[in-house]
């Protein structure tokens, strides 16, 4: 079991978690440290999405401990609760903009409705936030005058427009050409390391995420397989870290999903169940 360390911003111990009778976590640990881009990558299926979800109170584990920022999540009060996600920033893997606002009203949504700010100051921080993507020129634009890209940085802005400690990301690169996805690589290593972040993004893109992330999670069979540098994991011994690093089809992780015998459930009558 990983050591606690105080420098740690969340803190992960024997998490068990299932939906009906399918584990999706048994017995998982993990240590996201503070101030760096941690990549939380694994096959589909391997409840990448699950765990942001219990990182964020969204989900409670069925046994075991989840810590944010010092606080166990078990049993924390919901206003509490709402205070710790007040300290963290979402990018949605669709960007989740509202359709009907513009885009400086999207990035200003989060002031509006968490704090009493005059609008003056509220305007400045919608700027501030949009320049730091490259588009405060794109504030009077509606969401459908976006590009893919252009969506994704706007909701970016949005993130982090309340200054949070712990920015996630949720599948950032999906639907991004190779210009857009360069950008978003970027803007994730500058905004962690000028706001003083800690970022977390669970990405299936290996070389691109590995580009900028300093310690790389390889989720599988419901704990972790590997930890270590993009560099470690590249000739990290383990045949599920290889398969799914060099993007192998054969290897320990299957093809199919589980199923009974392939030719007797063909052959099997039709009358019965």
């Amino acid at each position: 079991m990983p050591v606690t360390n105080q420098n740690s911003v969340v803190e992960i111990r024997a998490l068990r978690y299932a939906v009906a009778s399918r584990v999706i976590f048994d017995g998982l640990d993990m240590d996201i440290p503070r101030g760096r881009v941690t990549a939380i990558m694994g096959p589909s299926g391997t409840g990448k999405t699950t765990l942001l979800r219990l990182i964020t109170g969204q989900l409670l584990a069925d046994s075991g401990s989840v810590k944010v920022a010092g606080l166990e999540l078990s049993g924390l009060a919901r206003n509490d609760l709402y205070a710790l996600r007040r300290r963290m920033g979402m990018l949605f893997q669709n960007g989740a903009l509202l359709t009907d606002l513009s885009v400086f009203e999207n990035v200003a949504f989060p002031l509006r409705e968490h704090t009493r700010l005059p609008e003056r100051l509220i305007r400045q921080l919608v700027l501030t936030k949009l320049q730091a993507v490259g588009l405060r020129g794109s504030a009077e634009l509606m969401p459908a005058e976006l590009s893919g890209g252009m969506a994704r940085r706007v909701a970016l802005a949005r993130a982090i427009v309340m200054d949070p400690e712990i920015l996630i990301y949720d599948e950032p690169f999906v639907g991004l050409d190779p210009i857009s996805m360069g950008v978003i690589l970027r803007l994730i290593r500058r905004l962690n390391d000028a706001l003083g972040l800690t970022s977390v993004v669970v990405s299936h893109d290996v070389h691109e995420i590995s580009t900028v992330a300093d310690t790389v999670f390889l989720l599988s069979g419901g704990k972790v397989v590997a930890r270590g540098t993009p560099q470690e994991l590249q000739s990290y011994p383990s045949e599920v870290v290889r398969q799914f690093m060099g993007g192998l089809a054969d290897g320990p992780v299957p093809f199919h999903y589980p199923a009974a015998d392939y030719f007797g459930e063909l052959l099997a009558r039709e009358d019965q169940p």
